[in-house]
């Protein structure tokens, strides 16, 4: 049933209610319905919040399209915890009243009936609503100013009508006939599930030496990856992201450069996990012991840094799982167990897991797994390849693991079609890699992250990298250094959470022939890269002043307040976010120049109401990039490129 008064298209909402729509504190989003009534009475909307102790919030909605009857309110959750929304519809009697005793009593109908039933609707709202002494008090005075007979009419009418009254029925109504929609269920998560920069290293990397008189290379250790970490944290990441550091197979372990015969000291690939010192629930013996991660962890955490891990679910031939739980493997007709495929790409060093036959017994050693590493401080999962397990059983383990650890977070690596990607954050992902590193052009780009900050934001957060250890685009081949700012500022801007893969700041853009990633790829070596001689040629300087701005503006730490400009030149990309934080508007403006060859003179053309500015307004523009200053409105020419900077990051700073 409808109810009385129909609430219907409450908005956001996820698979009709089923899974919950997700937030972090303080990120505001707006619930729409459809409300409506027959005849001509008056009707209004309440938006009820429910928090996660049960208290039941309410707050009024605003019509934002009389003739779609569609009701509006903003919302935002100020801790963390399960939350819920509904929508109200209710009919309006002092909003019933209020139109027909304007029209009657301007006309001379039915006035001292109109002033009378005035009167008696304000007397039910004293009554029925419960109030303090002053709220009831602002009533009173006004039913004795309708009933007043010394007063001209229009005088007693507009006792009935005044400011304080209008604002005491609109935050404590009297409501008739409250038809409610059913509850919609609302995850509030920590901030980190939204916004973050993240800084992706092989620990095996940090510290490797190469003696030239054997030809041999040393690992580096938990202990020689720490020393990495202040000049990550300098550079204002949130979070370092560790590849898998566990023990490697032997058996069809890869060469370098994906060679299907490795070499006697070559270290394999770490996704080919598990060996006879053990396997997911163990730590490569070149890496250190359980005791130096620890180590690792706590200084990061000094610092300021989050620790990620890979959860990989690959096993090499030669883990442990293989001989003690072959069931939990595919056997093939010929007796032998098939190894992983991504055609064209063959992992002759990775079996895939069978979820099918021993259902309960392989959960309960992956979440057995997943607890070892949040007893040592792991805070979130890079999950590699998400989408080639079952949904069932992410949706199961994520919220597993949330009811002792609400704080765990996890990343979906799943370069996949989009059905696959909406479903994983839908069954409890936080975030999803996205098809950013494949979008290049205004009109892809605009069109994707409109999906993403659209619909899509109440339950899918995108995380941005514009290279990854398996993702290295012909355009970032091909790239200068303005190209490789362009991309790392694009990511940084465009979404609350992004990432790069070490050696970013050096641009390293050296493909593997026929294959999009790099060549002599640290998936299947070591690589010192000699950070202490790199200055002067390192991009850091540079992703650190974006990352100081990302953590000075409110705004872009945000994803539903995206919202794009025009430019006359189609190369260039004009977008902003606002956001309201203490009173104050934080206003970011981005124009950025998608050819990184050319620099572009053109017009840009701004939506001032989207910035809070009348259309007619002028305010200064700050560069917070090259720390220019310019005098902007609705219309600017504005050059980027080479020879200035590929990206203007403006704050609008008010006249």
């Amino acid at each position: 049933m409808s109810g009385r008064i129909p609430v219907v298209g409450v908005s956001p909402v996820v698979d009709n209610a089923s899974r919950p729509v997700k937030s972090v504190p303080a990120e505001d989003f707006d619930v729409t319905a459809t409300v409506f009534r027959e005849g001509h009475d008056a009707v209004n909307a309440t938006l009820v919040v429910t928090d996660p102790t049960g208290r039941a919030h309410h707050q009024p909605m605003t019509r934002i399209s009389a003739g779609l009857d569609l009701w509006s309110a903003t919302i935002g959750a100020d801790r963390t915890g399960r939350w819920s929304y509904r929508v109200e519809g209710w009919s309006d009697p002092y909003g019933t009243w209020n139109h027909d005793a304007v029209i009657k009593v301007g006309a001379g109908v039915d006035v001292e009936l109109m002033l009378e039933e005035g009167a008696r609707v304000l007397e039910r709202a004293a009554a029925e609503v419960k109030r303090t002494p002053e709220q009831a008090e602002v009533l009173a005075t006004a039913i004795d100013g309708l009933r007043d007979p010394k007063l001209p009419a229009e005088v007693r009418l507009g006792a009935g009508l005044t400011a304080d009254v209008r604002r005491e029925l609109t935050e404590r109504p009297l409501r008739d006939f409250v038809s409610a929609s059913a509850d919609h269920p609302w995850l509030v998560e920590r901030e980190r599930a939204l916004h973050g920069a993240w800084y992706e290293m092989f620990p095996r990397s940090e510290g490797a030496t190469f003696d030239e008189t054997t030809g041999r290379w040393t690992s580096g250790t938990f202990a020689t990856a720490a020393e990495r970490l202040p000049a990550i944290a300098a550079m204002g990441f949130d979070v370092v992201y560790l590849t898998p550091i566990h023990p490697i197979g032997r058996v069809n372990r890869k060469g370098r450069n994906n060679t299907l015969t490795a070499e006697e000291h070559d270290p394999g690939s770490p996704y080919g996990i598990g060996a006879d010192e053990g396997g997911h629930d163990a730590v490569h013996p070149d890496l250190g012991t359980f005791d130096d991660f620890d180590a690792f962890v706590a200084r990061a955490g000094e610092l300021g840094l989050e620790v990620a891990l890979d959860l990989a679910l690959n096993c090499a031939p030669d883990h442990p799982w293989v001989a003690a739980h072959p069931e939990w493997f595919t056997t093939r007709a010929d007796g032998s167990i098939a190894y992983s495929e991504n055609p064209p790409k063959k992992y002759q060093d990775i079996y895939p897991l069978n979820f099918d036959n021993d259902p309960e017994g392989l959960y309960a050693e992956l979440r057995r797994i997943v607890q070892v590493w949040i007893d040592h401080g792991v805070g979130i999962f890079r999950v590699d390849n998400p989408h080639t397990k079952p949904l069932e059983f992410w949706e199961r383990l994520i919220a597993d693991v949330a009811t002792d650890h609400p704080e765990i977070i996890w990343l979906a690596e799943a370069f996949t079609r989009p059905p696959m990607m909406h479903n994983l954050a839908k069954a409890g992902f936080q975030q999803s890699y996205t098809y950013y590193a494949w979008r290049h052009t205004r009109a892809e780009i605009q069109e994707y992250c409109a999906e993403l900050a659209g619909p899509a934001a109440a339950y899918m957060r995108p995380n941005f990298w514009p290279t990854t250890h398996d993702i290295l685009t012909p355009f970032m081949q091909q790239g200068n250094e303005s190209t490789w700012k362009m991309r790392a500022a694009l990511a940084a801007t465009l979404s609350p959470s992004y990432g790069i893969y070490a050696g970013y700041e050096l641009m390293e853009n050296v493909a593997r022939p026929g294959a999009e990633e790099q060549i002599d790829n640290e998936k299947y070596e070591y690589k010192n890269r000699r950070w202490a001689e790199q200055e002067g040629r390192s991009l850091a300087p540079y992703l650190t002043k974006v990352n100081e701005i990302r953590r000075a503006h409110p705004a872009l730490r945000r994803l539903r307040n995206l919202r794009f400009h025009h430019a006359d030149d189609e190369n260039v990309l004009v977008f902003s976010k606002a956001r309201r934080l203490y009173d104050r508007d934080d206003v970011i403006i981005v124009v950025a120049n998608l050819d990184p060859r050319h620099s572009r003179d053109t017009w840009i053309h701004l939506t001032m109401p989207e910035l809070g500015l009348e259309w007619h307004d002028g305010f200064v523009a700050h560069d917070l990039i090259t720390g220019a200053h310019w005098n902007w409105g609705q219309h600017n020419f504005v050059r980027v490129g080479p020879d200035t900077e590929p990206v203007h990051i403006v704050h609008v700073q008010r006249s």
